[in-house]
């Protein structure tokens, strides 16, 4: 996988001040990957070292006043054709500078306040469709044994459990809140897993429970918040699903956003929801885009063939007719299941960084669909599964 970085965050001396910025978690990445350095400012021929610059009201101003927007702008333009040429979907780069920063740049006062905003360079590879994250971002993904990656298995998916190095089980009805008369369904257990997969640190947690069964949207969410008590600052939802005829096939996928239509939200039934800052939870972005283009990149590696869409979560436990199956086309669903949307919602409320992953088995509004079925098509994807999901956690 090619990823383009920020050459100072890399070790070389390119910034204003002769300085480098390396990042041991950007060098761990960059160790595993592709590396493709890029400097807009060193392209745009400015010296080392040069005067300070900050963005103010759109445009590049050195602290004198003098404006070096077209400068910078040259400087883009150039590392934003090397990335494309390198053919690189992600890029690291340098948090709050006028050419790097992502979300937050200086405000052009030169007194450390920060504003919204992209950096110059930032924001021509975003309009290339370039995956464009901060330092920050690689390193809030890092997992430790003190913030393992927490992975909740579906119908059928639950053999990536035999892949852990355990340290720790934990029965689900030692986790509080999780309902005491709840017994798993076929493809499912009840058992969390803390320990390692290939040295990673992670929690696996190999079924679930779900509405249709019964249950509030707060119970089904409760491993999410168990996860999360436990430290783990990334989750990954693995899911079988339904493929809507013409948006998707049968195979592996990964979720980039979803419609939640079941009629039910755990924030509303969350008796903690008072302990956060407020309960309207910013839906943008919920499966994190970072984490999606690595999978993304960690499939087309190994040539696993994986597709991408929109995930809509019903209610069930009955299968969808052909009429909510055109209905699910119309709305630009790609995948249709039974999981999932509860849990992405009270992770983003969370905070954490999430990645979804499906397994569409079947065509969603085909006949003859039953729940054996779904999970003898699982077993069939067995390996490409667990090789994505290594390859994932491998580079983070």
């Amino acid at each position: 996988m090619r990823v383009a970085f920020s050459a100072c965050l890399l070790g070389e001396a390119v910034r204003y001040d002769g300085s480098a910025k390396p990042r041991a978690e950007v060098l761990e990445l960059a160790s595993k990957c592709e590396p493709c350095p890029v400097c807009p400012e060193r392209a745009a021929g400015l010296f080392v070292p040069r005067p300070p610059a900050e963005q103010r009201a759109g445009r590049v101003l050195l602290a004198d006043g003098t404006d070096v927007t077209e400068t910078f702008r040259r400087g883009a333009a150039h590392e934003c054709a090397a990335v494309k040429a390198a053919d690189a979907p992600l890029a690291v780069l340098k948090a709050k500078s006028p050419s790097c920063g992502v979300g937050l740049v200086y405000d052009g006062t030169y007194t450390s306040t920060l504003t919204a905003g992209m950096g110059v360079c930032a924001r021509l590879l975003k309009e290339e469709g370039i995956c464009v994250v901060t330092e920050d971002t690689v390193a809030s993904c890092k997992p430790s044994v003190e913030h393992p990656v927490a992975i909740v298995l579906g119908t059928g998916l639950g053999h990536l459990k035999s892949l852990v190095k355990p340290v720790r089980r934990i029965d689900y009805h030692d986790i509080e809140g999780f309902p005491a008369a709840a017994a798993p369904i076929q493809g499912h257990s009840f058992e969390a897993i803390v320990g390692t997969v290939d040295e990673v640190p992670v929690v696996v947690y190999p079924g679930r429970i779900h509405l249709y069964q019964g249950y509030t949207a707060a119970e089904v969410t409760v491993l999410v918040r168990h996860a999360h008590r436990l430290g783990c600052r990334d989750i990954i939802f693995a899911c079988a699903t339904g493929c809507v005829p013409g948006n998707a096939n049968k195979g592996l996928g990964i979720l980039t956003d979803q419609i939640n239509l079941t009629g039910r939200n755990p924030l509303a039934e969350w008796s903690e929801i008072r302990d956060v800052d407020t309960p309207f939870v910013d839906m943008n972005d919920v499966y994190s885009p970072y984490l999606r283009t690595l999978a993304r990149g960690v499939a087309d590696d190994l040539g696993i063939s994986v597709e991408e869409g929109v995930y809509a979560g019903m209610l069930g436990p009955s299968f969808e007719t052909p009429a909510e199956t055109n209905m699910l086309r119309l709305l630009g669903v790609s995948y249709a299941g039974m999981s999932t949307v509860c849990e992405a919602i009270m992770a983003k409320a969370l905070e954490m960084n999430v990645l979804g992953l499906t397994l569409a088995t079947n065509e969603a509004g085909a006949a003859d669909i039953d729940h054996q079925s779904v999970v003898a098509e699982a077993e069939q994807h067995a390996e490409d599964f667990e090789r994505l999901v290594r390859g994932v956690l491998h580079l983070l």
